[in-house]
C-alpha cells in the first residue's frame, strides 16, 4: 500500500445514480463504501429513502447504512466523528475509500470539519417542536424572521430540520447558528477526490417521478403506515413519509400524497443542485453527466 490515502467522494442530487456508481467504483478499487446519507442510516427506513438493497449491500461493505434507529439523534457533527473513525479503519487495509454523498452538510462536515455550537436548552427545543406541529413551516419561518434575520436571509428556509435547529440555537444562545460557522477547514489525513454526477434537469425530474411510482409499488405506503405511531420523531420529518402521514390522517387523498412526494423530491433535488454548485462544483475533480 502507498502512503497516500484517497477518499473518492461521489456527490449529486437525489435519484441521479450515486449508489450504483459508488458500488462500481468500490469494486474497481476493491474497497468499501461510507454512506453520507442522513436518512439511509436508519434501520426502520427502507423503501422511502431508496436504501441500497440486500444484494447491493452484500456486494460491497457499506457503513452508515442501517447503523442507527429512528429514536436516536443523528447530526452532522456526530457523522463527522463516525465517518472519520470508519475511514481510519478502511485505510488500514485499503489505499482508497468511497464516500457516497447524499447529504451535502454531512460531506462538508466529514471533509472540512464542523464548528462547535453550544448545547441548546432542551425545554426551548421541545416548546419549538410543539409550536411547529401546530403552526407548520409558515410559523417556523415567521419566528426565524423575528429572531434570526441572518438565517432567514442566508439559511435553508425550506428545510424544517435546519430551521428548527437554527431557532433553538438563537433562542438558547442569543446568536445566529451562522455566527458559529467559520471558513477554517480542518486538516484530514487523506486527500479527497470529488466526483459530481449531473443529469439534465428534465431527465432527473422524470427519473424522480418514476422512482416514487416504483417505491409505491414496492410497498412504501405499508412501510409508512407501520411508522405512523412514531411520526413525531425528527427522523420521520422526511419526504416520502410525512406526506403519507397526512393521507393517513385524511388531510389529503392518497393520490395527492403521492404527487406531493414527487413534487417535494423534485424541489429537494433542486436545492441539492444549488448547494452542490455553490460548495462542490468548482472543487470537483471530475464532472460526470449521467444518462437518463
Amino acid at each position: 500500500m502507498s502512503n497516500q490515502r484517497t477518499a473518492i467522494v461521489i456527490c449529486g442530487p437525489t435519484a441521479v445514480g450515486k449508489t450504483d456508481f459508488a458500488i462500481r467504483l468500490a469494486l474497481q478499487h476493491k474497497t468499501e463504501i461510507l454512506s453520507a446519507d442522513s436518512r439511509q442510516c436508519y434501520r426502520e427506513l427502507n423503501i422511502g429513502v431508496a436504501k441500497p438493497d440486500a444484494v447491493q449491500l452484500n456486494t460491497v461493505k457499506h457503513y452508515f447504512i442501517n447503523s442507527h434507529s429512528v429514536t436516536e439523534e443523528v447530526t452532522a457533527a456526530g457523522f463527522e466523528q463516525y465517518g472519520l473513525s470508519v475511514l481510519a479503519d478502511i485505510f488500514k487495509n485499503h489505499d482508497t475509500a468511497v464516500i457516497a454523498g447524499g447529504t451535502g452538510l454531512y460531506v462538508k462536515a466529514l471533509l472540512e470539519g464542523m464548528d462547535e455550537i453550544p448545547p441548546v436548552d432542551l425545554s426551548v427545543e421541545s416548546e419549538i417542536k410543539e409550536k411547529w406541529k401546530q403552526g407548520g413551516l409558515d410559523w417556523l419561518a415567521d419566528e426565524l424572521r423575528k429572531h434570526d434575520i441572518r438565517f432567514s436571509a442566508e439559511g435553508e428556509m425550506k428545510n424544517p430540520q435546519r430551521m428548527l435547529r437554527a431557532l433553538a440555537v438563537v433562542l438558547s444562545t442569543g446568536k445566529s447558528i451562522l455566527d458559529f460557522h467559520t471558513s477554517e477547514k480542518k486538516g484530514r489525513p487523506f486527500r479527497a477526490e470529488k466526483i459530481l454526477l449531473e443529469m439534465p434537469r428534465e431527465q432527473l425530474y422524470e427519473r424522480i417521478n418514476r422512482r416514487v411510482d416504483q417505491m409505491v409499488e414496492k410497498g412504501l405506503i405499508d412501510e409508512a403506515r407501520a411508522l405512523y405511531p412514531q411520526r413525531s420523531l425528527n427522523a420521520l420529518q422526511t419526504i416520502g413519509y410525512k406526506e403519507l402521514f397526512d393521507y393517513f390522517e385524511n388531510a389529503i387523498s392518497k393520490e395527492r400524497a403521492i404527487e406531493l412526494i414527487k413534487q417535494n423530491t423534485r424541489h429537494y433535488a433542486k436545492r441539492q443542485i444549488t448547494w452542490l454548485n455553490k460548495y462542490f462544483k468548482d472543487e470537483a475533480t471530475r464532472l460526470i453527466e449521467v444518462k437518463g
